[in-house]
């Protein structure tokens, strides 16, 4: 199985011309170059993706990250710096008090 493919494409001549410049300041290819950026939009995307994801409840903040491929931390940060709302409600605390509230009593 190959762990490459050829992806081709048609691009606006601002675009081109964009690539060239990164091409120079970066003394790379235009392979290399278009690899990297595309990586780069599509871990933009996906935090994005998931990120809204998690703000519509389809998801947790745990899979968002998993999905996204970053720290929990990380989508954290990025949820709020996107201001996606955080999905903790009252019922949530409560939750969580009972359980430290049960395990300070077990101690």
């Amino acid at each position: 199985m190959k762990m490459e493919q050829m992806v081709g494409t048609r691009l606006p001549s601002e675009l081109v011309r964009a690539l060239e410049l990164i091409e120079n300041v970066e003394q790379s290819d235009r392979s290399t170059t278009v690899r990297r950026l595309l990586s780069k939009a599509i871990q933009q995307w996906k935090l994005e993706h998931y990120a809204s994801l998690y703000g519509e409840r389809r998801v947790t903040l745990a899979r968002a990250a998993r999905e996204a491929g970053v720290s929990l931390w990380e989508m954290m940060d990025y949820a709020r710096v996107s201001k996606v709302p955080f999905q903790y409600d009252l019922d949530d605390l409560r939750q969580d008090l009972e359980v430290i509230h049960r395990n300070k009593s077990q101690q």
